[in-house]
C-alpha cells in the first residue's frame, strides 16, 4: 500500500533518479554482453518476443502483441523474420489451424541461456565492487522495483 504521507517531492526524486539510472545500467550491461556475445544481436523488437516466447512457450502472435504492447502485424512481421533466422518455430493450433503456437528454436533457447548467463556475469562482477551497505540496499529494493515493474506492465499502470 503506498504511503499517502509520503512527500511529492521525495516521489519525484525517486522517480527522476530511477528514469536516469535504468536505462543507463541497461545500457552498460548491454554493451558488456554485446563485446562477449559471439553472434549478431538482434533488434530490440526481436530480443523482447523471443524472451517472451521463451518464457510463456505456445504464445500466440495475438497474445505476444497484447504482452508487448505492439500490433498484430508488427509482432506477426518478427515472428516471420525470427523464423527466418531459424530461432523461432510456429505450430498450427490443432483446433483451429488459422491460429499458430509461437516456440523458441533449440538455437534460440541456447543463444537465450548464452545471454542471459553473460548478463548474469557482468552484473555479479560489478555488484563485488560494492561495499556491504549497498548490497543490502540493493537486496532490500529488489521486492519494490518487482512490485513497480507489476504496477508499470498493467493495464491500470
Amino acid at each position: 500500500m503506498p504511503d499517502p504521507t509520503a512527500p511529492a517531492e521525495d516521489i519525484d526524486r525517486v522517480a527522476s533518479a530511477l528514469v536516469a539510472s535504468l536505462p543507463a545500467l541497461h545500457r552498460g550491461l548491454e554493451r558488456k554482453v554485446a563485446r562477449d556475445f559471439p553472434h549478431p544481436r538482434l533488434p530490440d523488437g526481436q530480443l523482447a518476443l523471443l524472451f517472451l516466447v521463451e518464457e510463456r512457450e505456445g504464445i500466440t502472435v495475438r497474445e505476444s502483441a497484447e504482452a508487448l504492447v505492439m500490433k498484430p502485424n508488427n509482432v506477426s512481421a518478427l515472428v516471420s523474420q525470427l523464423t527466418g533466422l531459424g530461432l523461432l518455430e510456429r505450430r498450427q493450433d490443432p483446433a483451429d489451424r488459422r491460429i499458430a503456437h509461437l516456440h523458441p528454436t533449440p538455437t534460440a533457447r541456447e543463444r537465450l541461456t548464452a545471454a542471459r548467463a553473460l548478463k548474469e556475469a557482468h552484473l555479479a562482477s560489478a555488484l563485488h565492487t560494492l561495499t556491504e551497505g549497498q548490497l543490502d540496499a540493493l537486496g532490500a529494493a529488489l521486492g519494490a522495483l518487482a512490485s513497480l515493474n507489476v504496477r508499470l506492465h498493467s493495464p491500470a499502470g
